[in-house]
């Protein structure tokens, strides 16, 4: 199983932005955590993260063939694009949303996600294991 795992604006800065939401482990540090749970779950991971919302978008159509599901954790973009949603609407493969804090429980603005109605499961609020929790949601699928 070949996943692709997708992190959106500002996810380069874990470790360091509002470590008191977040958390102390940097990406790389959750990069690793992915690549250990991919190999003990028999999967493959393409781990990358863009500030850039159209890099995301170019990511998501290039996976239409290329991968079995899609992990992502698209950060501000979540209550923001449109673009995104469209491009995961192309996608005939579970999608599985990922935030470390619940959105769901701090501004307003973040309630809303453009991702949800798309994913097979938000994992939320389980800080940076629920991207290892999505890999095991995918092995079950």
């Amino acid at each position: 199983m070949n996943i692709l795992i997708l992190n959106g604006p500002n996810l380069n800065m874990l470790g360091l932005r509002e470590p008191e939401i977040y958390g102390d482990k940097t990406l790389d540090d959750v990069k690793g955590m992915c690549l250990e749970k991919a190999q003990e779950l028999g999967q493959s991971i393409d781990f990358r993260q863009s500030n850039h919302e159209g890099e995301l978008v170019t990511w998501i159509q290039d996976a239409r063939d290329a991968v079995d599901g899609v992990i992502i954790n698209a950060a501000a973009y979540t209550h923001t694009s449109v673009a995104i949603h469209d491009a995961l609407k192309l996608l005939d493969i579970p999608i599985i949303e990922v935030h470390i804090s619940d959105p769901k429980t701090r501004e307003e603005f973040r309630h809303i996600s453009y991702i949800e109605p798309l994913a097979k499961k938000v994992v939320a609020g389980k800080g940076v294991e629920g991207y290892v929790l999505a890999l095991e949601i995918l092995a079950k699928l």
